[in-house]
């Protein structure tokens, strides 16, 4: 472990999305949920045991369930996406350095926190929808979060992050 104390993932990314118009907050969300799936290809191509990296590629296959499910509520997705993108040119650099110079067990719990954060933010997002077809879908994000801190969470509790 590094020793230095894991980043508070909410307060690294709620000054983000609060300057984000709330119609477009969850597709900015969807993009971090590509660039969490990305991160958990990344670690599957550096471990070793292939159970662990089957899992992690499942857990990346998630984030993209999850990404989809969100820009397929928005008939302007792509080009929404693009625009935030533009905006927040800083987006791959605060994702990369939540995680930067930590080992491989830590970078799982700061995921694990993130998914678990995930899940209450997209049931906020769907609280807060009038529109029952979006409403579902946010609400069917939750569990996919779930199961990836799950996943995250066992690996961490018996040590498998090789």
């Amino acid at each position: 472990m590094s020793g230095r104390p894991l980043p508070d993932v909410s307060a690294i990314l709620g000054p983000l999305l609060a300057g984000v118009q709330p119609r477009e907050r969850p597709l900015l969300l969807a993009i971090a949920e590509r660039m969490a799936a990305e991160r958990y290809r990344r670690w599957a191509s550096q471990v070793e045991t292939a159970d662990v990296r089957t899992g992690l590629l499942t857990c990346a296959d998630r984030e993209d369930a999850i990404a989809a499910r969100v820009e397929a509520v928005y008939p302007d997705a792509s080009a929404v996406q693009q625009r935030l993108r533009a905006a927040h040119p800083d987006l791959g650099a605060i994702n990369a350095d939540i995680f930067a110079d930590r080992p491989l067990a830590e970078q799982f719990a700061i995921q694990a926190a993130g998914e678990r954060l995930g899940a209450a933010t997209w049931r906020a997002v769907a609280a807060a929808t009038a529109n029952e077809a979006a409403r579902a879908a946010f609400l069917a994000c939750a569990p996919l979060e779930e199961a990836s801190a799950a996943f995250l969470e066992g690996l961490l509790a018996r040590g498998a992050t090789t």
